[in-house]
C-alpha cells in the first residue's frame, strides 16, 4: 500500500490527511488546515514514502526453492 493513494487520503498512520487539494491535521476534535510551509514538508515526505514503496515493490523476491549448501549453513547440513 502506498503512503498516499491517488493524491487523496491519510499519510500512513499520521493525523495528516490530503483532501480538497491541501493538507489537514485531523483528530477526534476536528480538523485544521496546515500552513504552506508544513504542507510543503508533507508533500516532500509523501513523495519520499511513495518512491520508497515503489522501489520496494520492484525488488526481486528471494528464491525459496533452492537447497542450502554446506557453505550456506556454516558447514553443517
Amino acid at each position: 500500500m502506498s503512503a498516499l493513494t491517488s493524491g487523496t487520503g491519510r499519510l500512513d498512520d499520521s493525523p495528516a490527511v490530503h483532501r480538497y487539494g491541501r493538507w489537514w491535521l485531523v483528530s477526534d476534535a476536528g480538523a485544521i488546515p496546515t500552513d504552506h510551509v508544513f504542507a510543503s514538508t508533507l508533500d516532500t515526505f509523501a513523495r519520499a514514502l511513495l518512491d520508497a514503496d515503489q522501489t520496494i515493490a520492484h525488488l526481486p523476491t528471494p528464491t525459496t526453492s533452492r537447497n542450502p549448501t554446506a557453505s550456506d549453513t556454516g558447514g553443517q547440513q
